[in-house]
């Protein structure tokens, strides 16, 4: 048997902070089967500015609800052609920045899309948690409530 691990351990759904968009946390659905995070962004343009994509958004954390919203420009650093659950493939701008779950903070590459008829404004794909935790999927918000 080998070592035990230090990785903190995670529920398919967890509280998220985007510390650049506000203090309010998001409600994430952990999906080991995506591979790149997602977030749902409102209203979302792109502009060219100085050489640089910049996307525009509407940043809600909860469902149902204004509370916490903020407007948000972040720099584009790529894009990536997404197949979505309904099997449809999408191009979708990404951002990088920073989450917080629990009492660790990194930064992560996310996605920006339509989530509306989504369950959750966010997902926490695989890559953003690779050698960082391990999933329970039978067990919720494990890092700590909102």
């Amino acid at each position: 048997m080998g070592p035990k691990s230090t990785k903190s351990v995670i529920g398919w759904r967890e509280w998220v902070v985007i510390p650049e968009f506000g203090d309010d946390p998001v409600k994430a659905k952990v999906d080991t089967g995506a591979r790149t995070s997602a977030l749902h962004a409102f209203g979302l343009t792109l502009e060219e500015s100085e050489g640089a994509t910049v996307a525009h958004f509407e940043y809600h954390p909860l469902q149902r609800s204004g509370e916490g919203r903020a407007m948000v420009s972040r720099e584009v650093v790529g894009f990536r052609k997404v197949r979505s659950s309904n099997g449809r493939t999408e191009i979708r701008p990404v951002i990088r920045t920073e989450v917080v779950v629990g009492a660790l903070a990194w930064p992560i590459d996310i996605t920006l899309t339509s989530r509306d008829t989504m369950g959750f404004r966010m997902l926490l794909g695989r890559a953003a948690i690779k050698g960082r935790f391990l999933v329970d999927p039978g067990r919720s918000y494990l890092q700590g409530p909102r």
